[in-house]
């Protein structure tokens, strides 16, 4: 059984400056019983790591990856509304890939998973950094920027330079079905591989526990969770090579 442990990570000075060796971002790192193939960079939303997010990172970490989790609420109040997302959630982001680079990972052995708005940050990642492979999960932003420093990502798309998968639900008030659509075409413009894939109802979040009545185990949204995750490892296992 892969474990589960702590680090930080520094963040890296902008401008050529040299890295403040203080300024960290906390990590929640899985990693594999043996030689590690490659590393994902899971960036989430929440303050607390779920069972189901953790049971996630160790799966990936039982298929080889280092799974590093960097903690993009690190430095702000409990209560704070800011938003996970800008320049600071890619200085995280930064910081994690030269964690795990530091320790011999190759750059282009590195993959990006994101839930949510961080999932909208996954997608971007992959325009302009140079890592294996994306997955975004939810990801918000498709038609209308997230905010004013981050494009819609029907316009990011066409850009990719990495190998992306997005997951949804066709129940997501947040992500309507036709703007999925538009993105599922913006991202045939692109040059590398892309792939947009819709799950009925919400029951696609691996990084969420699954609501199932007794005795329902072939459920539908069983067989979302199931196939969503397979597409990911797949996602991975075929493009971080």
């Amino acid at each position: 059984m892969s474990g589960i442990f702590r680090d930080t990570a520094v963040l890296q000075a902008v401008g050529g400056a040299p890295a403040d060796p203080q300024a960290r971002v906390p990590l929640t790192v899985a990693e594999p019983d043996g030689p590690a193939r490659g590393a994902i960079v899971v960036l989430h939303e929440s303050r607390v790591f779920s069972e189901p997010l953790l049971d996630l990172m160790r799966s990936l970490a039982e298929e080889g990856w280092v799974a590093a989790a960097p903690h993009l609420f690190h430095g702000r109040p409990a209560h704070s509304a800011t938003e996970v997302f800008g320049e600071s959630l890619f200085a995280d982001f930064d910081a994690t890939v030269h964690w795990l680079t530091s320790r011999g990972v190759l750059s282009d052995c590195v993959g990006v998973l994101g839930f949510d708005d961080a999932g909208t940050a996954a997608l971007l990642v992959a325009t302009n950094r140079p890592i294996g492979a994306a997955v975004s999960v939810s990801a918000r932003g498709i038609v209308e920027p997230l905010s004013d420093d981050a494009p819609a990502l029907i316009d990011a798309a066409p850009l990719l330079q990495a190998p992306w998968l997005g997951l949804y639900g066709e129940d997501d008030p947040s992500t309507p079905p036709e703007h999925v659509e538009q993105l599922r075409d913006a991202t045939g413009k692109a040059s590398v591989a892309a792939l947009v894939v819709s799950y009925a109802g919400l029951a696609h979040r691996a990084d969420e526990p699954l609501q199932v009545p007794d005795g329902q185990d072939d459920a539908p949204g069983v067989e979302n969770i199931v196939d969503a995750q397979r597409r990911i490892f797949d996602w991975f296992d075929s493009n971080l090579r």
